[in-house]
């Protein structure tokens, strides 16, 4: 066994590899340094992760300078893969990226989704240095997300072979293909590089049937264990290195039954984490079909719960569109996804008026169906053209106003809904539904309440409301323009629900623009209306919030006005 540097070791080893590199500097083309550097480094690895890691970074970036260069490109090349070889270990990423590179580039899994899949790897691997305790992870269908919990599995089995893990999905032929391809990477040495990675680390035993594979030695509870949510768990596994949930609810059916959603959380709270020791780690992946399904309740529980306080967690959502509505997913050599392609899948969902499903697979966003205020069905549509007279000449509205539910940060959006009211018909052609800070939203509200010739302004108060109306005021001054604008406090949270439920059935009297003449914005705000529900916790809620606003500027008695039907 080799002998583990001592601290006084490490730090003249530190300073030898701080010189190395200034000599580098100095002499860039000499193969000879680059080579004693990593000798040194290696032995930081085994002692120090993270400090190593720091160190192999560098030097595989001085390797990358040279080749580019053009300068012992060969020597260079061989290095770069000696030191991606000695991260393997110690880097997720590394491992990946050196566990495939038998295959071709456009063969491999990882490296085509490298660029996308990183911020998942680097969760994953703050779990495994013990920065933190949870990670969820929520990616869109097909993405490679199981793929990614079996390669990180290969990897934790080889690091450490007496710790017991366990793999849990809701089917049982999830966790056969999932044991499966854990038995092709560490046994196909033709095509993957795992035996180089853990020289060491050599199949004890398998166990198809019971879905177990032991590394090194029998032990009683196996170095990786596959089996469903409702396989038999209790007394048949333990965990003491990491517990991996991969979709724990099978599908729509399940999530629309609340009767299977309280069943999937019992069998995942008496069944399943207590498999886990106390030191173990949680990592939960699967498509966020609900707010009560097992990784909401989690969710719930590490938020709102203090006895879990000292639980370290992060929350990774990968949605299928970014805010700019193009494709998250465009991987490499044509495996992923386009914007076109996710784009189809959208309207597919809105043409079966079920946005909820689109949200929930491939935004990450789950949405509690029961209890919905404003499901599309429930909507009036125009075709983009406003109400004209017979001559077909666009009829000048009785009255346009826009309320302003102002937003300060947090994940808030400004939610401004111009409305032009004919008579006692709302229609809703612009909306203004920015989450940027006040000094890129104000420039925008004035000049669209020119632009729109908007006549009047309600601004709602909360944390400074009243000083961005008087903002807003006075740069349309300086524009000469006249406009009358107005204030009201904000109501608390659970009075604000309660006045968009009150205002529901007035709200689904307005007329919204088809779905195929919206942008990016009027889209955002949209799918923010429709996920309100009364039956959940509703993270923001600031389009049907403003709405509601608007209902009540029509109905404010106070200002003198009174609706009157324009026979046209």
């Amino acid at each position: 066994m080799k002998k583990k540097l001592t601290l006084d070791e490490i730090k003249q080893s530190i300073t030898v590899i701080d010189m190395i590199f200034k000599d580098i500097e100095a002499h860039p083309h000499t193969t000879q340094l680059y080579m004693d550097v990593f000798a040194v480094i290696k032995p930081i690895l085994e002692v120090d992760s993270k400090q190593g890691l720091i160190y192999t970074q560098k030097l595989k970036d001085l390797c990358k300078e040279e080749i580019i260069a053009n300068n012992n490109v060969i020597s260079m090349a061989k290095l770069a893969d000696d030191v991606l070889l000695s991260e393997a270990r110690y880097s997720f990423d590394s491992y990946m990226l050196y566990l495939e590179q038998k295959r071709l580039p456009k063969d491999r899994f990882y490296l085509p989704r490298r660029k996308q899949l990183l911020p998942t790897v680097n969760a994953i691997q703050k779990l495994v240095d013990d920065d933190l305790d949870e990670v969820f992870l929520s990616m869109p269908p097909r993405v490679g997300k199981t793929t990614l919990l079996m390669l990180f599995t290969t990897w934790i089995i080889g690091r450490d072979s007496e710790a017991s893990n366990l793999y849990s999905a809701f089917s049982d032929i999830i966790t056969s293909a999932f044991y499966s391809g854990i038995l092709e990477v560490i046994t196909d040495g033709d095509t993957y590089n795992w035996h180089n990675v853990f020289p060491n680390a050599t199949v004890k035993s398998t166990n198809g049937k019971d879905e177990t594979l032991n590394i090194n030695r029998n032990k009683r509870y196996p170095s990786i264990t596959c089996r469903s949510l409702y396989g038999t768990l209790n007394g048949a596994c333990d965990c003491t290195g990491f517990l991996i949930s991969d979709d724990l609810i099978g599908g729509i059916e399940e999530a629309l039954n609340k009767e299977r959603l309280n069943s999937a959380w019992t069998k995942v709270d008496n069944n399943l984490i207590p498999r886990a020791k106390e030191s173990a780690k949680l990592l939960w992946c699967g498509t966020r079909w609900s707010l009560a399904d097992p990784e909401g309740r989690r969710m719930a529980m590490l938020k709102d719960n203090p006895e879990f306080e000292r639980r370290r967690y992060t929350i990774i959502n990968l949605p299928a569109l970014d805010e700019a509505g193009e494709s998250n997913f465009e991987y490499l050599y044509n495996v992923g996804f386009s914007t076109n392609f996710y784009h189809e899948r959208r309207a597919s969902f809105e043409n079966q008026n079920d946005m909820p499903s689109w949200n929930a697979q491939y935004m990450g966003e789950p949405v509690e169906r029961s209890g919905l205020l404003f499901p599309l069905d429930s909507l009036k549509w125009y075709n983009g053209v406003l109400p004209q007279d017979t001559s077909g000449k666009e009829i000048v509205p009785d009255r346009i106003f826009a309320p302003i539910d102002v937003a300060w940060g947090g994940g808030d959006y400004l939610s401004m809904p111009v409305i032009y009211q004919y008579g006692t018909a709302l229609y809703l052609p612009y909306v203004i539904f920015d989450d940027r800070d006040k000094t890129k939203t104000r420039p925008r509200v004035v000049e669209d309440i020119i632009k729109y010739k908007v006549q009047a302004v309600c601004v709602e108060k909360n944390n400074g409301g009243g000083e961005y109306q008087e903002d807003i005021e006075n740069l349309l001054a300086e524009r000469g323009y006249r406009c009358n604008i107005t204030s009201k406090t904000a109501n608390t949270k659970l009075a604000k629900e309660i006045r968009i439920y009150d205002n529901a059935p007035d709200i689904r009297e307005i007329y919204f623009l088809e779905s195929r003449h919206w942008s990016k914005e009027y889209r955002l705000f949209m799918s923010n209306l429709t996920a309100f529900s009364m039956n959940a916790k509703n993270k923001h809620d600031d389009a049907p919030d403003s709405l509601s606003q608007a209902i009540d500027m029509i109905r404010d008695t106070n200002g003198g006005y009174e609706v009157i039907r324009r026979i046209i």
